[in-house]
């Protein structure tokens, strides 16, 4: 069976949601912040690996990139109370709204300043209830 891009992210995802449990009991384990300060150091040996041309080590660092992500996601998922596939949808429908304007000849930074418009309104009703 020939495994897809959204089957594997998928699949780190639930690894990481096993690690965050195990986390909770991690004496080194100090929030989210734990994995943003790993996400920048993994940031940084990307941009270092780039000119090496070591493909399967740039995508080795791509993946911890990614790794760091997802941590910090759960862990601000038990901190601040995000949700995860929120995150996700809110991702998808911003970049679909942008990518669909720019296909169809329409200004990326417009869109951008609608859509700040909306969040701000969303935040402004959040903050009344």
């Amino acid at each position: 069976m020939i495994r897809g891009p959204m089957q594997d992210f998928e699949k780190v995802l639930e690894v990481a949601k096993r690690k965050s449990v195990f986390d909770q009991t991690n004496s080194w384990y100090s929030g989210s912040s734990t994995y943003l300060s790993s996400l920048k150091d993994e940031i940084t040996e990307v941009t270092e690996e780039i000119p090496k041309n070591r493909t399967c080590y740039l995508e080795d660092e791509l993946g911890d990139v990614l790794w760091n992500y997802l941590n910090i996601l759960l862990s601000l998922e038990k901190e601040s109370g995000i949700d995860v596939n929120s995150v996700l949808k809110r991702a998808y429908v911003k970049y679909e709204q942008r990518v669909s304007a720019i296909e169809a000849g329409g200004s990326w930074a417009e869109v951008k300043e609608a859509q700040k418009q909306i969040l701000a309104r969303e935040q402004a009703l959040a903050e009344r209830t």
